[in-house]
C-alpha cells in the first residue's frame, strides 16, 4: 500500500521521538511509536533503555485505553518474541489497534518478517516502507551489528588544514577547539565503545571518558600486540563498572597480560593478521559478541591506516582546524592505493562549522 503525506508526517515524529533513545539503547534498537486516531495525535514514545518497556507500551499507555480502532506508527517492526520485555505485536493486537505502519522490517532474526506476519494473521492492516532510508539511517549500527555479527566502526580524526594530527615530535593537544573537543565527548556518549591502540596510549595517556556533557560512559579498548600497555595507565581504571578491553596477540608474554588484568583490565588474545599485528576482524567479531553495536576509532595514524586497509570503517567524522603546520604526522599512512580508481571515497557528505574547525562527515566507500 503506498503511503499518504499524513502517513510520512506521523512516522517522521516517531523518528523524531527514537532518537531521543540515542547512546542509552544498546544493544536493541532505537525505536519510536506514535498512536493516531481520526487523524489526532493521542499517544506518543520511544525506548529510553534496555531493559525498559519498548516504544509501543509507552505510546499505547499514554494513549489512556483509548486505542481501539487507531493507527500506530512505529519506526521498526513489532517484536513477536518474549524477551526483556512482552511482545509488542501481542500489545498492539490486544489494544485493539487496526492499522499499523512501519517504516523498516527488523533485521533480527528472531523478529524478521515474524511481527509483520503475526499482525496481519489478527487481521490487522500493516503497511512497510514510510519513510525507510530514514530509519535505516537512524539505526545503521543496528542493523550493521545485526547483519554481521560486528560494531558499526566511526573513524574520527582531529587534523590540521594540511592533514597533520601531530607535530614530529607527536604533540597533538589541542589541534581543534572547544567546541569540536565537546562534539566528540557526545560522540563518545552515543558510541558503545571507543579504541585507540596502545602508541596512543604511550604517547597522550588519555582516559577516553565522557567529560564536558552529561551522557553514558563507552567502553574502552586497546589494540596492543605484544602487550606494553603501563600498569599505571589511565584507559586501565574502570569507569563506572565498565571494564577496559586491552586485545593482544600471542606475542604478548604471559606475564605482560596477568600485570595488565592486574591494573583491571580485561586482556584478549587474538589471532594475528599478516603483517603481524592484530587480526582486526576477529576483534570486531569479539567486540559483537559482546554487544558492541557502534565503535568510535580515536587511535593515532596506525591505527587509522590499519582499519582503512582492513576496509573495517563505515563512517568517517574528520575535525579539521585553520592550522597549517607543515611537516608533522599524517593523519593517514600509506594505504598501498597506486591509482585515483582505487582511492577511498567519502559519500553522503555533510559539512558543519564547529567554532573555527570544521566537521567533515559522511559514509566511506572502497573501491577496487
Amino acid at each position: 500500500m503506498a503511503s499518504s503525506n499524513s502517513d510520512e508526517k506521523w512516522m517522521a515524529r516517531a523518528l523524531e521521538l527514537a532518537a531521543l533513545g540515542r547512546g542509552k539503547t544498546s544493544p536493541n534498537p532505537l525505536v519510536g511509536a506514535v498512536v493516531v486516531a481520526n487523524q489526532c495525535l493521542i499517544g506518543e514514545g520511544y525506548h529510553p533503555a534496555v531493559g525498559q518497556a519498548h516504544a509501543e507500551v509507552f505510546a499505547l499507555n499514554a494513549a489512556a485505553g483509548n486505542t481501539k480502532g487507531s493507527t500506530v506508527y512505529v519506526t521498526l517492526e513489532p517484536c513477536s518474541f518474549h524477551g526483556r520485555t512482552p511482545p509488542c505485536a501481542q500489545a498492539l493486537i490486544q489494544a485493539g489497534v487496526t492499522r499499523v505502519v512501519v517504516a523498516m522490517e527488523d533485521p533480527d532474526s528472531r523478529v524478521s518478517g515474524k511481527g509483520i506476519h503475526y499482525l496481519r494473521q489478527a487481521g490487522v492492516d500493516v503497511n512497510v516502507g514510510v519513510l525507510e532510508p530514514e530509519a535505516r539511517q537512524l539505526n545503521a549500527a543496528y542493523i550493521h551489528h545485526r547483519t554481521s555479527g560486528k560494531p558499526l566502526v566511526l573513524l574520527k580524526i582531529a587534523q590540521t588544514l594540511d592533514g597533520q594530527i601531530a607535530t614530529q615530535s607527536g604533540q597533538s593537544q589541542w589541534i581543534t577547539g572547544q567546541e569540536a573537543r565537546s562534539r566528540v565527548h557526545l560522540m563518545r556518549s552515543e558510541s558503545d565503545a571507543v579504541l585507540v591502540g596502545v602508541g596512543t596510549v604511550l604517547a597522550d595517556d588519555p582516559l577516553l571518558s565522557v567529560r564536558h556533557i552529561a551522557g553514558p560512559q563507552p567502553r574502552r579498548v586497546v589494540l596492543d600486540t605484544t602487550g606494553r600497555t603501563p600498569s599505571h595507565a589511565r584507559i586501565l581504571v574502570p569507569i563506572d563498572d565498565t571494564t577496559t578491553l586491552v586485545y593482544v596477540t600471542e606475542r604478548a608474554d604471559l606475564r605482560e597480560r596477568r600485570r595488565i588484568e592486574a591494573s583491571g583490565a580485561l586482556c584478549l588474545p587474538m589471532p594475528r593478521s599478516e603483517d603481524g599485528k592484530i587480526d582486526i576482524g576477529h576483534v570486531l567479531l569479539d567486540l559483537g559478541e559482546r554487544d558492541i553495536m557502534d565503535l568510535m576509532i580515536e587511535g593515532g595514524q596506525g591505527i587509522a591506516t590499519s582499519f582503512l586497509k582492513a576496509r573495517a570503517a563505515q563512517r568517517m567524522a574528520c575535525f579539521v582546524a585553520p592550522r597549517l603546520l607543515g611537516t608533522g604526522i599524517p593523519a593517514i599512512g600509506d594505504l598501498g592505493i597506486t591509482h585515483m580508481n582505487g582511492t577511498v571515497c567519502v559519500s553522503d557528505v555533510l559539512i558543519e562549522q564547529l567554532g573555527d574547525d570544521l566537521l567533515i562527515s559522511g559514509t566511506l566507500e572502497y573501491n577496487n
